[in-house]
């Protein structure tokens, strides 16, 4: 049975999709939809029939963007993962009850274990794909590329930058607020 208001999902887009919701499999023509990502908002018109619309995300990826070249990946990558390496030391310093955690960045892989029973986050570079790798203990691995027009990692599955996620995890971890929007290419 599907709630009266409206649900909000994200889907990966190919045209004539189907899609599970609810344990019922439904098809949806998504002839206008061009972007591998959209917004769909489905509302329930009877038991039988669905609507739904989509809303492009606008957004370019680092790998379909042309104009991030290989030189300024790297640099814009090497900033990003130099910032979170510092904040983390930050973070670990100020958190008395992470006294066995430790912070490591080398050659492109930062590590951060948090001991037990937190885990251990992995941030690295991809530089054949151009994007940011991260393995969390919490959500799992996740390749984030860069936006250019928002300048900040994103998943593109999701739409949550790096920055943000971090922010979600992370805070429960330090169990205290923390702001990675103090980092280089931030967006929470």
């Amino acid at each position: 049975m599907f709630p009266t208001k409206y649900l909000k999902l994200q889907l990966l887009i190919n045209r004539n999709k189907l899609i599970r919701i609810n344990r019922k499999i439904h098809q949806i023509n998504l002839n206008q939809c061009r972007l591998p990502i959209a917004t769909a908002t489905t509302s329930l018109l009877n038991r039988k029939n669905l609507t739904l619309k989509c809303e492009n995300l606008q957004k370019k990826f680092s790998t379909e963007n042309e104009s991030l070249d290989s030189i300024h990946f790297e640099k814009v990558c090497e900033e990003t993962l130099e910032s979170l390496t510092e904040y983390f030391e930050e973070l670990i310093e100020n958190a008395k009850h992470l006294n066995e955690a430790d912070v490591s960045y080398s050659s492109g892989v930062l590590t951060v274990d948090f001991g037990l029973p937190y885990g251990i986050y992995v941030i690295n570079r991809q530089s054949p794909n151009k994007q940011i790798w991260l393995s969390s203990p919490t959500s799992g691995p996740k390749r984030y590329n860069f936006v250019s027009e928002e300048n900040c990692w994103v998943y593109k599955h999701d739409g949550v930058s790096l920055h943000q996620l971090l922010q979600e995890e992370i805070t429960k971890i330090v169990g205290a607020e923390v702001d990675f929007n103090k980092c280089t290419f931030s967006k929470v």
